[in-house]
């Protein structure tokens, strides 16, 4: 039976030095250990810039530990915890004293008829909504949309969120620490969207909550929601489905393919175990959320907010940046204060074989099976989440209803286009409020 129980709390990380400072200290076996970027440069100094100062446009990057996972002694924040014991896994593997950090807002009503599960994306958390502060190094990623007075009203539902397992923020997950004491690092098995979902309803269980009114998931968490209410139908109510696919197209496999060799490829990765190690795979894991950012973003926002304009006073012509190459940096950089590389590689994965209709038949014969009242959302600009994605789960979830966000942000119209999406769930949920 699952248990609530409470993780210590203590300092943040310690603050370690910088990545040239750190991988000087720990160099790979038999990997290159020629220093890298600037100093690299500049110790055979070049009349005339030329292809060998291109590892100028290596930014350094600063690290508190060798992951940013969330660890036992840090500050919980607003996480709760449960203990939800052995898991077994689609693989056949059972993981064994398993544990999701979950947050919930809201008062339960005496039914537990008025539950939301909201269910992030690849790089979120259960930090949905609420400020920045202790335990939590950023706002919550969807405030927009949750909270009193917003479609996803906190003074009407009971909302839950977890950090997914496999997760980096409190969930058990490769940086956890395994049964033997060590970190579980290279031997964490893989994980799918299944497994998931099934550590999600042990949390609900742990939690009361028979049915939730609302089920709503975007990018990879909607391909959790899918997931739920094929797998659960009769635990789902109400389905949200945002920018998000019944399974993973091969352009995805092919972007989270760079992503996977991106960080396998750090000589600092150590096949996964580099949490004893004073740095861990930060330029892979910056470089894979750089690819992956790419994706995140139209073309057409892009061109218009950078256009070809350098850098400050760097000029490209002798191997300086674009504005466009600092703003992937800045967001690679970001990542690495509060993510994982391991958990990037597990959770990637699962989105990798993410396939609703994976022996049920085919795709639509498991959509057929999905009780719920839906709604499928899709962004107009988005290059990653196609148009012909959200017509499929239209068009074979019953009944269900397609809504299209207008934004020129592409993919992450979702969270950028604030208005348009809360707009679109209060009709949903007006709809769901008076029934057929």
């Amino acid at each position: 039976m699952a248990a609530m129980t409470s993780l210590p709390s203590g300092s943040g990380a310690d603050q370690a030095s910088s990545w040239r400072e750190a991988a000087g200290k720990q160099p790979p076996s038999g990997a290159d250990q020629a220093p890298l970027g600037r100093e690299a440069a500049g110790k055979q100094p070049s009349p005339a810039p030329g292809v060998g100062t291109a590892a100028l446009k290596l930014v350094d990057r600063k690290a508190g530990s060798p992951t940013g996972a969330w660890r036992p002694g840090d500050e919980p924040g607003h996480r709760r915890f449960v203990e939800i014991g052995d898991l077994p896994l689609e693989s056949g593997e059972v993981l064994p004293d398993t544990h999701l950090a979950f947050e919930t807002w809201g008062t339960p009503a005496p039914e537990r008829d008025n539950a939301v599960l909201v269910l992030h994306a690849l790089t979120g958390d259960s930090h949905v909504t609420g400020e920045a502060g202790p335990g939590h190094p950023t706002p919550g990623w969807w405030g927009a949309l949750v909270g009193p007075g917003h479609a996803i009203d906190t003074d009407r539902y009971y909302v839950v969120a977890a950090n997914i397992l496999g997760g980096c923020q409190g969930s058990t997950g490769p940086s956890s620490t395994a049964p033997d004491g060590r970190p579980w690092g290279s031997r964490f098995p893989w994980l799918t969207t299944r497994d998931a979902v099934e550590a999600e309803t042990r949390l609900a269980d742990a939690l009361g909550i028979d049915a939730f009114h609302l089920v709503i998931g975007a990018s990879l968490g909607g391909h959790r929601a899918i997931e739920w209410a094929v797998s659960h139908p009769q635990r789902v109510r109400n389905l949200a489905l945002v920018a998000t696919g019944a399974s993973t197209t091969a352009d995805q496999l092919a972007w989270c393919h760079l992503q996977e060799l991106a960080i396998v490829a750090d000589p600092f990765f150590f096949d996964g175990d580099y949490y004893s190690h004073a740095v861990g795979p930060v330029r892979g894991l910056g470089l894979a959320r750089a690819l992956a950012h790419t994706t995140y973003r139209s073309a057409a926002e892009l061109d218009t907010r950078f256009g070809r304009a350098h850098q400050g006073d760097e000029d490209p012509a002798v191997g300086g940046r674009y504005q466009i190459e600092s703003y992937l940096d800045y967001h690679a950089g970001k990542l690495l204060a509060r993510f994982d590389a391991n958990t990037y590689l597990i959770v990637t994965h699962s989105m990798m074989v993410h396939d609703v209709g994976t022996g049920r038949g085919g795709i639509p014969a498991a959509l057929g099976t999905v009780t719920a009242r839906t709604l499928v959302v899709d962004v107009d600009s988005d290059r990653l989440f196609q148009p012909a994605q959200a017509e499929e789960l239209t068009s074979g979830i019953p009944g269900a209803h397609r809504e299209t966000i207008h934004s020129m942000h592409g993919h992450d119209g979702f969270l950028i286009e604030a208005d348009q999406m809360e707009a679109v769930l209060r009709r949903f949920l007006a709809g769901a409020e008076d029934g057929p």
